[in-house]
């Protein structure tokens, strides 16, 4: 299992909180424990405390995981969405209550053998990936139950999972995709990734484990970076940040980081 934490150490996805403008939604996220913390990044709760004036539209802004989700008033309704290669809005309506296990890259198809590329950009019905798995949420999970006693059975539920599944580690995958954190994105994949698999390996790898290509997956890398410096609108415009990570203009960096998040960095940072 220790194999993964180079992903654990070296990652933090974040999805910028979508209730600082509207107190009536509540999004939070609580932490796996520890036995499950290098394939779980975190579980995640978007409700509303009464119902909506509007229809809302939430944005999944680009992370670089594959989510495993259901609507908690109605656990039949369970989802898995995959790699993103740009922001995704779903309209969910007035009313809501959805609870999501967010995966670290990578380690969902270390964990179930599914091909990560099959998922990508996309949300799928989890009965058509994981049936099991999709059987288990329909079963186990309560409408009553509160967040805190579900995310004790998703800890438990994975911890089986864990512990009865033969995992298959390849090293020069994971040693490529630490070079990706340990340079925040900014590297040429076609030649900084040289840890003994051939390009084309590596594409097939790349796919099989994130969905995506190497290049792909290192541009949400290093948007992911800023995300997590967390600039304001003024530090953007002063430290430039993003001359750090490779761009050559705050042109080309605004339209790159408006296909992650779906807004501009003025309208994202105050």
């Amino acid at each position: 299992m220790n194999e993964l934490k180079v992903i654990q150490e070296n990652y933090n996805p974040i999805q910028p909180t979508v209730s600082v403008n509207n107190p009536e939604i509540i999004y939070q996220e609580t932490k796996p424990i520890k036995e499950i913390a290098h394939f779980i990044y975190c579980f995640w709760q978007l409700k509303t405390r009464t119902p909506l004036e509007n229809n809302f539209n939430y944005r999944v802004v680009s992370d670089g995981c594959i989510d495993i989700y259901f609507n908690h008033n109605q656990p039949t309704e369970n989802f898995i969405m995959g790699f993103c290669r740009k922001f995704v809005e779903f309209p969910i309506g007035k009313e809501f209550d959805y609870i999501g296990i967010r995966f670290l890259p990578a380690t969902l198809p270390h964990l179930f053998e599914v091909d990560a590329k099959t998922l990508s950009n996309q949300s799928l019905e989890l009965k058509t990936v994981l049936p099991g798995f999709s059987e288990w949420i329909q079963t186990e999970i309560k409408p009553s139950s509160s967040f805190h006693i579900i995310t004790e059975k998703l800890n438990e539920k994975i911890v089986g999972i864990i512990k009865n599944t033969n995992i298959y580690y390849d090293h020069r995958f994971l040693d490529a995709l630490h070079l990706i954190f340990r340079k925040s994105g900014f590297l040429n994949t076609e030649k900084d990734l040289d840890t003994g698999i051939s390009p084309r390996q590596l594409r097939r790898i790349f796919n099989f484990y994130l969905g995506t290509t190497a290049k792909s997956f290192s541009n949400v890398v290093r948007f992911q970076h800023i995300l997590n410096a967390k600039p304001s609108k003024n530090s953007l415009k002063e430290n430039k940040l993003y001359y750090d990570v490779g761009f050559f203009d705050q042109a080309h960096f605004i339209k790159n980081f408006k296909t992650f998040y779906g807004v501009t960095p003025s309208e994202a940072f105050h």
